[in-house]
């Protein structure tokens, strides 16, 4: 399933890790300053509720294997075919995990599939026949996609659609657009959820297509590098460089040209992507680089207003040839399912907000570390505010510099009782803790940090 693209503290401070267990106390500093910016915390919920991985259960790989990986990893939800359902209610109840289904045409399967995970609990989505530019289906007889007329994938998707929103138990899952529209030959419309009037379309205007859009962006896309920013420009719904993204899928389809959405719509069409990845041989940069990426895409996409983000893949080798998995063939984990993992466990939270308090809004900005305050803030640092249920805020600070890195502060609105530092390539303990702190050092090179603030 390709797309047509085919430190522990010192990263944090310059201490030892013994020191950066204990809590300290923050410096006696000034009082933060007045032009911190209210942000709004999402629920770390919802962010954890969109990272997923296409798996292979349909393919017949033991499942055994993939029920501790999962569990390890903390995904939400897979991806996978409609071949082995019931092993899929099987994941589903041992991990928890929800599945997005789709196949290659066949309709009453996808629909009877679907059935039967939501009867379990175990649906999160249907979605498109994937990529048929690389894998044509058959519908009703007939064959469409690759250099074919992709009328056939246009009316399987229409069909789908129709068919889940008359269905009084499916109707309220979503479904994802066909990946790799883009590639179609004729312009049957695929580059719209639904093709409005004047479109030109060889389909007619009003055909629903899909809820989400559904690009393959894979972090290298056609870049044939390891870049500064790769996880949030492959993300920008807009940007039309070397990634394989929204726009020469929705905006104008990279085989033939055809319009579609301009970039003001675009920037808030509702999207998914469904495979996404990162080569640790083929793609630069080995293993840990990997893993960095990875993080960092989770992150990036979210921030960039995408549902679910889908990492190709669960396990080495499966599914084709590659080193995408986030596993290697023993199951032992990559560095990419460690950070993960770290990822996931640092934000888990459990709990209730304490009576009258609620995580709702944080005042804070990032700033070059004095004595450099004139100084713009790298391009290459973001941030993401999440809120946990028991009233702590948790904001994710990453770094997208392939070499150096820089020195930052966190500036907060008001002093607030403990500040943890986690580095989610070295675990998931703090690598420092501060108590009434109002302003953090950090420094951000290629990778995240997990700053969890209790006020």
């Amino acid at each position: 399933m390709m797309s047509r693209l085919a430190t522990a503290c010192g990263a944090v401070l310059a201490c030892g890790m013994a020191s950066a267990l204990a809590p300290r106390a923050a410096a006696e500093t000034a009082p933060a300053s007045v032009s911190t910016a209210s942000v709004r915390a999402l629920p770390v919920a919802a962010f954890l509720d969109s990272l997923g991985v296409d798996t292979h259960v349909s393919q017949g790989y033991d499942i055994g294997k993939y029920i501790p990986a999962l569990q390890y990893l903390g995904v939400r939800v897979i991806r996978d075919s409609t071949r082995e359902v019931a092993r899929l209610v099987t994941l589903h109840r041992e991990t928890g995990v929800r599945a997005d289904i789709g196949n290659a045409g066949n309709l009453d399967e996808l629909l009877a599939a679907g059935r039967t995970l939501a009867a379990a609990g175990a649906l999160l989505s249907f979605e498109g026949a994937n990529e048929p530019n690389n894998f044509p289906i058959t519908y009703n007889g007939r064959k469409g996609g690759d250099r074919r007329s992709w009328l056939p994938v246009a009316e399987f998707q229409r069909d789908l659609y129709a068919a889940v929103k008359r269905d009084p138990l499916l109707r309220a899952y979503p479904v994802f657009h066909v990946s790799e529209g883009g590639a179609e030959t004729d312009n049957v419309g695929l580059q719209w959820l639904t093709i409005p009037g004047g479109a030109g379309t060889v389909m007619p205007a009003g055909t629903r297509y899909a809820d989400y859009a559904n690009p393959h962006n894979y972090v290298i896309g056609n870049c044939h590098g390891y870049l500064d920013n790769q996880p949030w420009q492959a993300a920008d719904p807009v940007l039309n460089k070397c990634w394989d993204g929204l726009y020469v899928e929705y905006g104008r389809t990279w085989a033939r040209g055809y319009p579609g959405y301009d970039d003001a719509a675009l920037r808030t069409l509702p999207r998914v992507t469904t495979e996404t990845g990162w080569d640790s041989v083929s793609d630069p940069g080995g293993e840990p680089v990997q893993g960095k990426v990875l993080v960092n895409t989770y992150l990036a996409q979210y921030a960039r207003g995408w549902r679910y983000t889908f990492i190709y893949e669960l396990g080495e080798g499966e599914g084709g040839g590659g080193h995408q998995g986030l596993f290697h063939a023993d199951w032992t984990p990559k560095p990419a399912a460690t950070y993960i993992h770290a990822l996931t466990a640092i934000l888990a939270g459990t709990g209730t907000p304490p009576s009258g308090r609620t995580a709702a809004a944080l005042r804070y900005r990032i700033v070059n570390r004095p004595p450099l305050p004139a100084l713009p803030l790298p391009a290459t640092v973001h941030d993401l505010l999440l809120a946990k249920p028991d009233g702590t805020f948790a904001l994710a600070v990453w770094g997208e510099q392939v070499s150096g890195a820089n020195d930052v502060t966190l500036e907060l609105g008001a002093r607030h009782a403990r500040v943890a530092v986690y580095d989610v390539t070295a675990g998931t303990v703090p690598v420092q803790t501060l108590v009434a702190a109002d302003r953090v050092p950090l420094t951000l090179s290629d990778h995240a940090l997990i700053v969890e603030i209790t006020p």
